[in-house]
């Protein structure tokens, strides 16, 4: 077997797995369905990293594997491909390692479920669409895998879907994403437009040469490559959940704990930040959209961090993490350090999945809650999710010495990040701007990050003070998710009737006192296995992705164009940019243990007197309420106007219900002057004729 048919096997390894378990599920059953999906999944990520490995320490070259024409309409050339390079080689290992994890972990976590093949099924036909969309050689491909990881999404969201808040944050990531979508489809069509080929090896030799192509529109002249390059990043900011289209994120932790593993930590998530740097040769000579690219990262990534600091399920504290964590990605991106944007992409995957899949364990253990208030003292009976947690909380905080270069894998490339920043703030003030906002942003992931754990872990076990018999909701069913949700319930009657039953997962009932346990060790595992990238991940391959390595590691995957040097630079910095972070962390820590070790009861106390600051960012700067009266209101009411006003009042008042009212009242009136007398005809018909001569008379006889 060739290793271009290994690498083929391993990309539709997947699908064959989605189609068996979707298809034949009910006949073969829970474990034949659960054992093909995960089974293919592992042969996926062994194939992988085979393609890593000969990559990073064979000297492969990069390569495309053509298997069949796509879409072929005149000049439209498109063709379904197999692209092996740097930046594919990377997200291949990502995604499927962090799918074949999520896949043994879910064995364990939807145990209960009798909807398990279903579940597995959508699981690898997600992996599959983001396996078609990083290893795309052409944009109608990677469109493809763009939309079929959004479907995958919308079905994994919404597993749940007797529930009227999963299916109701199901629509919300959907419709969500069809905003950015759009904007990225009109990208697509400026680049054919500019380029006449939607084929990246034939489009970006081109760009340099064309650079300065401008398009004519409302008497101004505007750089097309910038108008391409935001219209691209729309569509990141959808996918990516970037600032203003981020408000699907967090309800979509309504899904099962391992889907918000699996689309909202690893993979789903970063399509937008691979994308960006993907197209590195249009961003070079875009400048306009790599500042935006850049303004709208640093925005959001403070924006979460101030949100992630008053909520208290513990799901969208992970959640708001990785919106600002991707943040710090686009800003890196849009300063042309490409490179550390993927570093942190590639280390941020280990150990937000592990915070995540840790996440499911307590919640697992707590009998389905997801409240930190009513948690606290589990460090001793759930050690081992203690302590993958406190790996993976290390490693977001980016504790290390930067003096020794020793620390975790959030440590190397979050600090990366900034440098880089630092660095290009020499030349751009947009750079120094990033650099602040990150430097702040990274306090505050510290303060939450460990408000997490001492909540959950530290503090007085709450669940101890309930003697009564109290009642757990699976999963989601009980939290601040289902109380803030500003989304109607959505379910309609045949949901309803396919669910007459009550499934393990939608109505999950816990009663007497609460007894927290460890997780199984199907569950454990995959838990072990992310600790170990989560501590490992940063210095095993700094020099690959940043570091005196990084040409070769990246050679011809991304593309920095002669004045950018940021990357070179940020290895120069000036000694306090490489201790800042660490300081800075430090003082989100010693507050956080301040707040919630020292002074047990401060930050409760903090949230029931509310406050302006607390409200607004409890409240996620009211973004669902804002969007609620404009959006969706506004679009009702636009609706209303148009159906009330101008359908039935204008069109059909003047149309064809004011022609039918007409015709009935003249009918009416004329029906009176139907007699039946033969002699009042005759009259009618004398005075026609006395009329007619008149008029003759008149005309004529003068």
């Amino acid at each position: 077997m060739s290793f271009e048919t290994l690498i083929t096997l391993g990309i539709f390894a997947p699908l064959l797995g989605a189609a068996i378990a979707g298809l034949t599920g009910r006949r073969i059953g829970n474990i034949a369905s659960q054992a093909v999906t995960t089974g293919l999944l592992f042969f996926a990520c062994a194939v992988a990293w085979t393609v890593f490995a000969r990559h990073t320490w064979g000297g492969m070259d990069a390569f495309t594997i053509e298997l069949l024409p796509f879409i072929n309409v005149g000049d439209f050339q498109s063709t379904w491909s197999i692209r092996i390079d740097a930046l594919s080689a990377v997200m291949l290992i990502v995604v499927t390692t962090v799918s074949s994890l999520v896949h043994l972990y879910s064995w364990g976590y939807m145990a209960e479920d009798p909807d398990k093949p279903r579940f597995f099924a959508y699981l690898s036909l997600f992996t599959f669409a983001m396996l078609a969309l990083v290893t795309a050689a052409d944009f109608m491909q990677l469109f493809f895998g763009w939309e079929g990881v959004g479907l995958a999404s919308y079905l994994l969201i919404g597993f749940w879907y007797k529930k009227p808040t999963a299916s109701a944050a199901a629509i919300k990531a959907f419709v969500v994403n069809r905003v950015g979508d759009f904007g990225f489809a009109l990208g697509i069509i400026t680049v054919f437009w500019m380029f006449g080929t939607i084929q990246f090896a034939e489009l970006f030799p081109m760009i340099a040469d064309r650079a300065g192509t401008s398009w004519e529109f409302l008497g101004y002249s505007w750089s097309a490559l910038d108008l391409a390059g935001v219209l691209l990043f729309i569509g990141a900011m959808g996918k990516s959940a970037q600032f203003f289209l981020h408000t699907w994120l967090p309800d979509a932790m309504e899904g099962p704990t391992p889907v918000s593993a699996l689309i909202h930590a690893a993979t789903m998530v970063t399509a937008g930040v691979y994308m960006v740097c993907l197209l590195s040769p249009i961003y070079e000579y875009a400048p306009t959209a790599a500042m935006l690219v850049a303004i709208t990262g640093a925005i959001t990534a403070l924006f979460a961090a101030t949100v992630g600091l008053a909520q208290n399920d513990i799901k969208r504290v992970i959640a708001y993490s990785t919106c600002s964590q991707l943040g710090y990605m686009f800003f890196a991106a849009g300063i042309g350090a490409y490179q550390a944007a993927m570093f942190h992409l590639f280390t941020h995957a280990f150990f937000k999945a592990l915070l995540f899949l840790g996440a499911g364990s307590v919640i697992h253990g707590m009998h389905h809650e997801q409240d930190m208030r009513k948690m606290g003292g589990l460090m001793k009976l759930l050690p081992i999710t203690y302590g993958v947690m406190m790996i993976g909380t290390i490693a977001i905080t980016g504790l290390g010495i930067p003096g020794l270069k020793w620390g975790f894998a959030g440590f190397y490339s979050k600090d990366s990040i900034l440098e880089s920043a630092f660095a290009a703030g020499a030349d751009n003030p947009v750079g120094m701007f990033v650099f602040f906002i990150g430097l702040f942003a990274a306090g505050l992931t510290a303060y939450y990050s460990w408000r997490l754990v001492f909540m959950t872990f530290h503090n007085k076990p709450v669940w101890k003070d309930e003697h009564a018999p109290v009642e757990h909701h699976h999963d989601d069913h009980a939290t601040d998710a289902q109380k803030e949700t500003h989304t109607e319930p959505l379910m309609n009657d045949a949901v309803a009737a396919h669910h007459d039953h009550d499934s393990a997962h939608d109505n999950h009932h816990h009663h007497g006192p609460l007894k927290p346990h460890e997780s199984p060790w199907v569950m454990i595992v995959p838990l072990l296995v992310l600790a170990v990238g989560a501590v490992a991940s940063g210095f095993a391959f700094y020099d690959q992705f940043v570091g005196y390595h990084e040409h070769d590691f990246w050679r011809g995957a991304i593309f920095t164009g002669p004045e950018n040097h940021v990357l070179h630079d940020s290895h120069e910095v000036p000694t306090w940019v490489l201790w800042a972070p660490l300081v800075v962390s430090g003082l989100g820590t010693l507050i956080a243990i301040y707040v919630y070790v020292l002074k047990e009861g401060l930050g409760r106390r903090m949230a029931e007197r509310g406050g302006p600051l607390h409200t607004f960012f409890y409240n996620k700067w009211f973004f669902d309420e804002v969007y609620d009266f404009l959006f969706v209101r506004g679009t009702k009411a636009l609706g209303d106007l148009f159906w009330k006003v101008g359908d039935v009042k204008i069109i059909d008042g003047l149309g064809p219900n004011g022609a039918a009212w007409a015709s009935l009242k003249s009918a009416a009136r004329l029906s009176k002057m139907q007699s039946g007398y033969v002699y009042h005809y005759a009259f009618v018909m004398l005075l026609g004729v006395a009329a007619l001569l008149a008029f003759a008379i008149a005309t004529w006889g003068g």
